[in-house]
């Protein structure tokens, strides 16, 4: 049975205490800039491995998104006076080592295009609650600006995950028509892209 960690040596990893709401803020913030430089790291790798046009070219600008996301986030540490490189955010670690594990075991074409999209799409949730939260205690700490560039990046993420929602569908229309009379383990046809999407 895995041992759990004593409070002494689960806070040890911490260089000072979050005591207040303006020290969770920070800290916050940074988990932030390594969720997402470690996202931006590992696209590339992603976009590789997908197949499908349409999928490739919006993971493709959400490094262009990111970069921007990460320019905002580096701005309001400089700001603050905290340092970007602190602690790796093992959140996004863990989602990014499931989904090299999802890589390694999906067969090619649609199947590995829709399981790439959730596993992204579990990205996107994540960055989602994380740049919602930054955005609330921001406006409870009466940061100036903050809460208007925290928006931005939250609303950026939230039409990614729009985005790789249209996306899956189009691709599962593709093979699941009519479901109920697809037999188990059987792929239908694809049907062409226009098709599928009238």
């Amino acid at each position: 049975m895995e041992r759990i960690p004593s409070k002494p040596e689960r806070t040890k990893i911490y260089s000072v205490k979050l005591e207040t709401l303006s020290d969770l803020y920070i800290h916050q913030l940074q988990n932030l800039h390594s969720a997402k430089s470690q996202f931006k790291a590992a696209l590339p790798k992603i976009i590789c491995a997908a197949s499908d046009d349409d999928l490739k070219t919006a993971l493709k600008n959400q490094i262009e998104v990111t970069k921007v996301q990460l320019e905002r986030l580096s701005l309001l540490l400089k700001r603050y006076g905290a340092r970007r490189e602190t602690l790796k955010c093992k959140g996004m670690k863990s989602l990014l080592e499931e989904c090299e594990i999802m890589l390694g075991v999906m067969a090619t074409g649609a199947v590995r295009d829709l399981g790439i999209i959730s596993t992204c799409q579990r990205v996107e949730h994540y960055e989602i609650a994380g740049f919602g939260t930054a955005r609330a205690y921001a406006e409870t700490l009466g940061k100036a600006e903050a809460p208007a560039l925290l928006a931005e990046s939250l609303d950026e993420e939230a039409a990614a995950d729009d985005e790789l929602t249209s996306i899956a569908i189009l691709l599962q229309s593709q093979y699941y028509d009519e479901p109920d009379e697809v037999p188990a383990g059987e792929w239908k046809k694809p049907a062409t892209r226009e098709k599928a999407m009238v």
